[in-house]
């Protein structure tokens, strides 16, 4: 049996000194022994709330959340990390503050945050432009600490940008950790992260992005597989192909959805919009122009509607490793015929895999709490200990 011992030797092992006071950004950014304290953390805190020990290291506190695009699970997942680490949250809804009329990024990044310690951004529908924002804000915040402003910088957690996905990416990485006994099982196992039609469009590149990009550092086989015409960024298959080489795995490339399934022991189905499309729209939507903007969307629905065999079946699932590979979302998914009339997975592929996918989920709150966690405390392991300590009970029983 695991103790919260265990999890504190760990983070003893590792070196993670500059993540404190740092951000999070993007996986590729930081280190093989950040991500393992991330995960490692993420576990520490789900045993001591499984174990009804607080985990409350603020007595006050905002955590900050600006969702420029729809949100279920990550919006609560953020709700949910800062509020087990004890702070309130607050979401900057920019219709109803003087962004509206014109304010500056330094400036509304100033005044949100002279009491906060996080501030977490989803900011994906455009590229180009949901990192450069993050960044942005993270500049403002730095400048205004260096200027006494702010007490503290706030810490920034990319949400989900343009580029990558970095909470989700997380979540479904210790998901495969857990579902196959530890890290040190991932060599070799193969993943097919693979596009699937969706009757919606514009969904962001960022989730396929995440996942190429991470999972290429943990000696995986990782097969990207795509319609012709849905390519991701060029920048981002770079990094996954250079993480294959340094992890001794591999990353490979097909237009065959199939060829990517065959004897996968991970099945990643999800719709993503071409580059150029989103480059596109990017465009557009700088020039003010949403009859551009409708033509295009119109366009894309025509292009998708041409891949509707590119779906996660029952018979393409038979010929995944001993027919039972593990089957990832990051949710919604489009299900045939239930939330839609053709989509991206079976409706008996999914029901079959509901739990586990669940579950999935469920890292992601541990998983940015980890993030805030790391960032906020120079000697998280020491922190840990002193909570145990406490021994402070969540629910008074």
């Amino acid at each position: 049996m695991k103790t919260l011992q265990d999890y504190i030797d760990k983070l003893n092992a590792l070196n993670f000194k500059d993540m404190y006071n740092s951000d999070f950004f993007l996986t590729w950014e930081k280190t093989d022994d950040e991500l393992e304290a991330v995960f490692t953390l993420a576990d520490a805190l789900r045993f001591m709330r499984e174990n009804n020990i607080s985990t409350k290291v603020f007595e006050s506190g905002l955590g900050i959340s600006l969702f420029r695009d729809n949100s279920t699970r990550t919006r609560f997942s953020f709700a949910s990390a800062c509020n087990l680490l004890g702070l309130e949250v607050q979401d900057l809804d920019e219709g109803k503050s003087q962004i509206a009329h014109g304010e500056t990024v330094r400036e509304t990044a100033n005044m949100i945050s002279f009491m906060a310690d996080v501030i977490g951004i989803r900011d994906d529908m455009y590229i180009g432009k949901g990192n450069a924002y993050m960044h942005e804000v993270v500049d403002a915040v730095t400048e205004g600490h260096k200027d006494g402003i702010l007490q503290q910088k706030p810490t920034l957690v990319n949400l989900q940008c343009d580029i990558d996905h970095p909470t989700q990416a997380m979540a479904d990485m210790l998901h495969i950790i857990h579902e196959f006994g530890g890290v040190e099982n991932l060599k070799g196992k193969k993943i097919a992260m693979s596009w699937a039609y969706s009757p919606s469009y514009g969904k962001p590149l960022s989730v396929p992005q995440g996942v190429i990009g991470l999972m290429t550092r943990f000696g995986m086989d990782v097969v990207l597989a795509h319609p012709e015409g849905y390519e991701v960024f060029s920048e981002v298959e770079a990094v996954a192909a250079e993480n294959a080489k340094k992890s001794g795995g591999s990353f490979t490339k097909t237009n065959n959805m199939a060829e990517a399934f065959k004897d996968a022991d991970i099945v990643y189905p999800k719709s993503w919009a071409p580059f150029a499309a989103m480059e596109k729209r990017t465009e557009l939507y700088g020039n003010g122009d949403f009859a551009g903007i409708d033509a295009l969307e119109k366009e894309l629905l025509e292009q998708n509607a041409q891949h509707k065999d590119w779906a996660c079946t029952e018979e393409l699932m038979k010929t995944t490793k001993d027919g039972n590979a593990l089957y990832l979302h990051c949710l919604p998914a489009d299900i045939t015929g239930v939330s839609c009339e053709s989509g991206e997975v079976d409706a008996s592929v999914f029901d079959r895999y509901r739990t586990p996918l669940y579950k999935e989920a469920s890292y992601k709150p541990y998983i940015i709490a980890a993030m805030i966690f790391l960032a906020k405390f120079a000697d998280p392991a020491d922190i840990l200990k002193k909570l145990e300590e406490k021994s402070t009970p969540r629910v008074f029983e």
